[in-house]
């Protein structure tokens, strides 16, 4: 069924692959039924489509709800206030791309908090640019959680096979250790399991990997599985939640995989990602949690070294639609 609101796409980096993946989706049939919406630069949208989609029409819109009766084979754009030079130069670092790309990221953000989107869907951008342009945040989540007000997030990355939830994020292995408190468990737990129930799963079945080696071997190598780990899953079981382990990390993503697990909760950023990734990273999406909406987004990077070939691949963005929209309608 047609949503009632438009989803809407971030520009990205102008200066990478992000406006060419975005033309690659707009002309996609898989999505036909799904409205998109792009915040964006006219002329370089425009300038990707002439590289990989020459008959795709773009046209400006004043309002998201316009995006709802474009016709098939027709990208609608809500332009950015500065318009960049359509002849920007591909796979370089330049200020004027980061301060569209954050532009593109602060309107969805202020249209989703205004439900008048039905959730933000967002291709790459690049730190160095951000910072080049003046940004005072590093990337896509710490933007994300404050214009929208919100203390907490947690990164989930997922794919058709599985689901992990991240306890810390980028830190150092010696400070993610740090970071495994009682209260940084109890909230990944609790995130992982609203997670799923977006997803309309009535009942998640939450497993958390355990920090050391054999998730301690009781104490044995180390004791934060002991003394840490297992006291939060106690206390968010006594809460309800449908949580177990602390199991070993080098199986309990297997296990998910097989079906026993619906999300794994992951202690630190390699420890999840690592399996993901090696699923296919084409196919993985970074998804924020604890947002007051729906954010997904490609597993991958600007990809300065084939911006403007026409060559990227848009199969992980068109994953991030798709786990948008199951999200939306969960």
């Amino acid at each position: 069924m047609p949503h009632a609101l438009p989803f809407a796409l971030t520009l990205g980096d102008p200066a990478g692959v992000g406006p060419e993946l975005i033309c690659k989706l707009a002309v996609d049939p898989a999505r036909a039924a799904v409205k998109l919406l792009v915040i964006g630069d006219m002329g370089i949208l425009r300038r990707a489509a002439g590289i990989v989609a020459p008959g795709l029409a773009i046209v400006a819109v004043a309002d998201p709800a316009e995006a709802l009766s474009v016709p098939a084979g027709t990208l609608a754009v809500l332009p950015l206030a500065e318009a960049l030079p359509p002849d920007m130069p591909f796979g370089k670092i330049d200020a004027r791309a980061g301060a569209a790309a954050y532009a593109s990221l602060c309107t969805a953000i202020d249209l989703a908090m205004a439900k008048r989107i039905a959730a933000i869907v967002t291709p790459p951008l690049h730190k160095e640019a951000l910072k080049a342009a003046g940004v005072k945040f590093p990337g896509h989540t710490e933007i994300l959680a404050a214009r929208s007000g919100t203390d907490h997030v947690a990164m989930m990355l997922a794919n058709d096979e599985l689901r992990v939830l991240l306890v810390s994020i980028h830190l150092s292995l010696s400070d993610a250790i740090k970071a495994v408190t009682l209260d940084n468990e109890c909230r990944a737990i609790r995130f992982a399991h609203q997670a799923c129930r977006a997803y309309g799963i009535a009942a998640p079945r939450v497993a958390v990997a355990g920090l050391n080696p054999h998730a301690g071997e009781g104490g044995l190598f180390g004791r934060e599985d002991l003394d840490i780990i297992a006291p939060a899953i106690a206390q968010m079981r006594a809460e309800g939640i449908h949580v177990s382990g602390p199991w070993p990390g080098d199986t309990i993503f297997m296990r998910a995989r097989q079906g026993e697990f619906d999300i794994v909760v992951a202690q630190y950023h390699d420890q999840g990602l690592i399996p993901v990734k090696y699923l296919g990273i084409d196919h993985g999406v970074n998804i924020t949690v604890g947002l007051p909406f729906v954010r997904t987004s490609v597993d991958h990077g600007t990809a300065f070294d084939i911006a403007g070939t026409g060559k990227a691949d848009a199969t992980s963005l068109r994953t991030a639609l798709a786990q948008a929209v199951a999200m939306t309608r969960g």
